[in-house]
């Protein structure tokens, strides 16, 4: 049965002043990993393209294999985690995303580069899926979702900076600069991880074999809540990474963007982000992690409708576009904290498997809806507004018929 617990702090004294601060940081890094992976490689990927002898859709599968990598390895590294603590995974982890990184420097095909993509990817994983558990380890419900929401707010800045930084760096160097950049992100984050205390102390550490972890996944999808919640989350996500897979073919080839102007464009989304997550940071203690989460399910199912009729009609041109991907994209500040909150309150003591499960949803979907546009791609917005569109209504949905009973605690 789900442990209920208090919105109070739960054991495990959080550090002071100078120690939270460097705690809030490093953990914002270790949840940028996904974002700055990505992001920071947009603007080259045409240039890539050109570079490796590789079409878009396979220089798109670069994207994807990453996805599937960091989806698929939340779910071994969140058990992992509940039973040999949170440091040392990460650390392990941040190792084998500086190697992949390195790897993808190194490439000299789109085949290599997917597969070193994909132990990039196997290696960032670690670093969020136990980051939200140590935060579970500290936090209760309505808090955790607060402090989910602060750290999302200065992660934000690495997809706000993400694609302006890749396209300096491809002005100045190559998008190999870009590959040996993230090397040295993956150095900072280990020795930051490193400078921490471990979150969850041995005598709160499951004991079970490897075979039980199958189990528990089976125990926790079994769970409507947590499904509404992962499922919520997961839609978003869908959308989020078509639109970073066809965004920049779509606005720099279609539109004829430049790639400066892109990262500008990409920008105002993030900042939307932002203000959505200081906005629930604000507001989440008073109206409760389902409120904000309803708020946010229905704005972007509004906005996945608008975008669906823009980019099928053509009508606004870029301007119609950009507008509901705004909506869309700010509402990552009301869903994704409010979601994964509410579904580390029901199993706070496997907060790392759920957060594995939540973080496999997320990306998981993402990896789908990235191999959709690589295999729809008409040359038009269309595929793109789709996709995006369905996923909105999807996270509505999600919320309306799943996240409806009463929170438990």
């Amino acid at each position: 049965m789900p442990l209920a617990i208090s919105s109070k702090a739960v054991p495990g004294a959080m550090p002071r002043a100078r120690a939270e601060l460097r705690f809030t940081v490093v953990l914002a890094a270790l949840m940028a990993f996904a974002s700055i992976s990505t992001d920071i490689y947009l603007p080259a990927l045409p240039s890539l393209s050109a570079s490796l002898g590789a079409s878009a859709g396979q220089v798109q599968l670069t994207l994807s294999g990453f996805l599937i990598g960091f989806s698929l390895g939340q779910l071994f590294w969140g058990p992992v985690g509940d039973r040999y603590g949170r440091r040392i995974p990460i650390m392990v982890g941040m190792a084998l995303f500086m190697l992949g990184s390195i790897g993808c420097a190194l490439s000299g095909s789109a085949l290599e580069m997917i597969a070193w993509r994909l132990a990039q990817a196997l290696g960032a994983c670690a670093g969020p899926v136990l980051a939200r558990a140590m935060v579970r380890d500290l936090y209760a419900r309505e808090r955790s979702a607060q402090m989910l929401s602060t750290l999302m707010l200065v992660m934000s800045i690495a997809p706000l900076l993400g694609p302006i930084l890749g396209g300096q760096i491809l002005g100045i160097w190559s998008w190999r600069g870009i590959f040996w950049t993230l090397a040295g992100f993956g150095l900072l984050a280990l020795l930051g991880v490193a400078s921490l205390r471990e979150t969850l102390p041995p005598d709160r550490r499951l004991t079970e074999r490897p075979a039980a972890i199958v189990t528990t996944y089976v125990l926790l999808l079994r769970d409507r809540r947590v499904l509404g919640y992962a499922a919520a989350g997961g839609f978003l996500y869908a959308g989020v990474y078509a639109f970073l897979a066809a965004s920049p073919f779509t606005y720099i080839e279609y539109y004829h963007v430049s790639p400066q102007a892109y990262g500008l464009l990409f920008g105002i989304n993030i900042v939307g982000m932002m203000l959505a997550n200081l906005l629930n940071s604000r507001l989440v203690m008073r109206f409760g992690t389902d409120s904000m989460l309803r708020a946010g399910a229905a704005i972007a199912g509004l906005a996945g409708v608008a975008l669906i009729l823009a980019s099928r009609s053509g009508w606004g041109g870029l301007p119609g576009l950009v507008v509901p991907l705004f909506f869309y994209f700010s509402m990552m500040g009301f869903i994704v904290a409010n979601s994964v909150a509410g579904a580390l309150a029901g199993f706070p003591q496997r907060a790392g498997a759920v957060s594995a499960l939540v973080g496999a949803m997320h990306y998981g979907t993402g990896m789908v809806s990235t191999a959709l546009v690589g295999w729809l791609a008409d040359g038009t917005p269309w595929t793109m507004g789709c996709i995006v569109g369905v996923s909105g209504v999807g996270v509505l949905l999600s919320v309306l018929l799943l996240v409806r009973t009463p929170a438990r605690g």
